[in-house]
């Protein structure tokens, strides 16, 4: 059933709206995948709070036109899954990526983030990034072990003045 002007319009304002929040984009083909695969796929990435749209190739094009994820308009070729990743930038990428594994068919195209394009073999550049609670625990231990390392070296230079002192 063909779309409107109106319905058109409005899809791309709100596919443009969403990229404007987005932290990164990842399109994929998802050509093959039963529909219950596609179901979990999606409310896995409701739970990851990544926002999928399947929109046609030229809406796609219109919505990113003039944002920082235009570079992806080369990658809209045949059916277009895209992913809006809005609280981490790798939550969609590693979402697809562990989904890509699962069904041999689903294919990633490319992504992107803060503007710059990423092809599809490099994914784990994104994935791979830690979510802000590993990042912070990460962090903890690196202060945690610099402090008692730091309290190990005071320990240690007053037992020696304490040597010194009693020599």
């Amino acid at each position: 059933m063909p779309l409107g002007l109106e319905d058109k319009k409005a899809i791309v304002a709100e596919v443009s709206e969403t990229a404007g929040q987005a932290l990164s984009v990842v399109v994929a083909d998802s050509r093959g995948v039963n529909v219950a695969a596609m179901t979990a796929l999606r409310k896995q990435a409701r739970e990851n709070n990544v926002q999928l749209r399947v929109v046609r190739n030229t809406l796609a094009r219109r919505a990113l036109q003039g944002t920082s994820w235009e570079c992806l308009n080369e990658t809209f070729v045949g059916p277009s899954l895209l992913a809006f990743s809005l609280d981490h930038p790798g939550a969609g990428a590693r979402l697809f990526r562990d989904f890509a594994r699962e069904q041999p068919k689903f294919e990633v195209k490319a992504l992107a983030y803060e503007g710059e394009y990423i092809e599809a073999a490099n994914i784990d550049r994104l994935a791979s990034l830690p979510t802000r609670d590993e990042a912070i625990a990460k962090l903890m231990s690196v202060m945690k072990e610099a402090s008692a390392g730091k309290l190990v070296r005071t320990l240690a230079a007053l037992r020696d003045q304490k040597q010194e002192e009693a020599a």
